[in-house]
């Protein structure tokens, strides 16, 4: 009765032929015991697996010292696979050496290994990409700094102009492709609002589907939906990213079905995913497309993995929205099955706060009369930077590094009115620099600036008060407004 009744499968077998099996048996292998009887135990042993098990059962039925447990995949009557792991016990029956063995269906647990070691690749690839974006955008900011310069130049010269804006425009590609790997790399958070993710995806179908008439769009939106907060930007990406990877798995045309809605996840769902249980707001995008076989399923979230011909994409877009929904809390699962299109869905975790309606910023370049400190650890952004203050009407002091910033502050801080301060710096970081000037002057006026976008550390800083952040590469005109709205804000009249 308590073998019957055991979670496992035990099978004794003698001479490899099972002499017994009890009724798990039956339930893993789809064959009925009296139908065991006799067989070879390893006809139930996959045969990419078969001669490595039975080699090392053959060694402990020799009496070599092997451990207890044998991991493989198993195949049933139905010829499904699955993992087992089997222990084997030596004994004897009617005098005859025999073996009982112990056989335990491990599947979802190897699934949830093969998950995590997919999560820790991922990582891994991720901080290296995080670190390349963060290099690349300072170049960006010096070229960036200059073409801005150069155009306050040009006069009448519009040959020189249109060059100069067509740099500028090659600047922007090349930093959009920066946020594609900040975005992988978990590092793309820029600002969190209270979003309804309602109006962000109608937006974006309603923009999509003007560009893609050929495409057929079809929405679902879900009633009462939960706010969530995130950065509408990054979300706006996500969408176009998937939209686009849709568009371009259904030649000719297709239809993309889009679709939201409420769902409340429990510890069990969520237990793969290393997300908290509770309330998420869900996403779904479908397409009718050419859909991808197992071996590019595994893959697509990888960066610069890409299954379309050279110049029709980076590799990087999935990987981004990837990265993107876990640095928001969320997760993202994909099934697709060749011939039967692809369907994403996206979890974010759902807020308790209400929906701020945005403030739209009025464009131009705004010239200041104040005293800035810039800081940061690379002299082509110290040079460009100060040449780019300094034609919008300020006077620059500069610091290479945290530890010279807080000499010059202190030196001069009754002069000094706002400082531009860089995150990432090797003696000292921002962090720990910004906390020092604020001990200083608690008053003093912040802002963050970053080849990365709004991380963790940046987020808390600003959490602590910072006045504002703003992502390099950015232009005169970019730059002026941001310094103009942190300066002005509760300025006497």
């Amino acid at each position: 009765l308590v073998v019957d009744n055991a979670n496992d499968v035990i099978v004794l077998a003698q001479e490899e032929k099972i002499i017994f099996a009890n009724k798990k048996a039956e339930e893993m292998t789809g064959f009925l015991r009296h139908e065991l009887l006799n067989r070879s135990f390893s006809d139930f042993i996959h045969p990419k697996d078969r001669e490595a098990l039975l080699e090392r059962h053959q060694k402990r039925l020799a009496g070599e010292n092997l451990p207890l447990r044998n991991v493989g995949r198993g195949i049933n009557r139905a010829g499904q696979t699955f993992w087992i792991e089997i222990s084997t016990i030596l004994t004897e029956w009617k005098g005859t050496p025999a073996t009982l063995n112990f056989v335990r269906d491990i599947t979802s647990q190897k699934k949830l290994e093969e998950q995590l070691q997919q999560a820790q690749k991922m990582e891994a690839v991720g901080t290296l990409a995080g670190g390349i974006a963060h290099d690349f955008n300072n170049l960006l900011m010096a070229i960036q700094g200059n073409v801005s310069l150069g155009l306050l130049e040009t006069g009448e010269n519009k040959r020189l102009h249109d060059n100069l804006k067509n740099i500028e425009e090659y600047v922007r590609k090349g930093a959009d492709l920066t946020k594609q790997l900040l975005g992988f790399a978990r590092r793309g958070k820029y600002e969190l609002k209270t979003l309804d993710l309602n109006e962000v995806v109608e937006k974006q179908s309603l923009l999509f589907g003007r560009t893609k008439k050929e495409i057929t769009i079809h929405s679902k939106y879900g009633d009462g939906l939960w706010p969530v907060e995130a950065d509408r930007v990054q979300i706006e990406q996500i969408l176009l990213n998937l939209y686009v990877n849709a568009w371009q798995a259904m030649p000719g045309e297709g239809s993309l079905y889009v679709e939201t809605g409420n769902i409340t996840l429990d510890a069990e769902y969520v237990v793969s995913h290393n997300v908290e249980p509770g309330k998420y707001v869900k996403i779904s995008v479908t397409d009718t497309g050419v859909g991808m076989d197992k071996k590019t399923r595994e893959r697509i979230f990888e960066p610069f993995f890409t299954t379309k011909e050279i110049g029709r994409g980076t590799g990087l877009g999935l990987a981004s929205v990837y990265g993107i929904v876990q640095n928001h809390g969320g997760f993202i699962t994909v099934y697709s099955e060749v011939g039967e299109g692809t369907s994403f869905h996206i979890y974010l975790p759902a807020s308790e706060k209400k929906i701020v309606k945005e403030m739209v910023v009025e464009k131009g370049t705004a010239r200041g009369k104040e005293t800035l400190l810039v800081v940061d650890d690379e002299n082509m952004i110290l040079e460009v930077a100060s040449d780019m203050l300094e034609a919008l009407g300020y006077t620059v002091l500069t610091a290479r590094g945290g530890k010279e910033a807080l000499n010059v502050y202190e030196n001069q801080k009754d002069d000094i009115d706002l400082v531009i301060l860089d995150m990432i710096m090797p003696d000292l970081g921002g962090g720990a620099v910004y906390d020092k000037l604020k001990a200083m002057n608690p008053e003093l006026k912040v802002l963050l600036s970053s080849g990365y976008s709004i991380n963790g550390q940046a987020a808390e800083i600003l959490e602590r008060g910072c006045n504002g952040f703003i992502q390099k590469p950015f232009n005169l005109g970019e730059l002026s407004r941001k310094l103009r709205s942190i300066l002005e804000l509760a300025k006497p009249e």
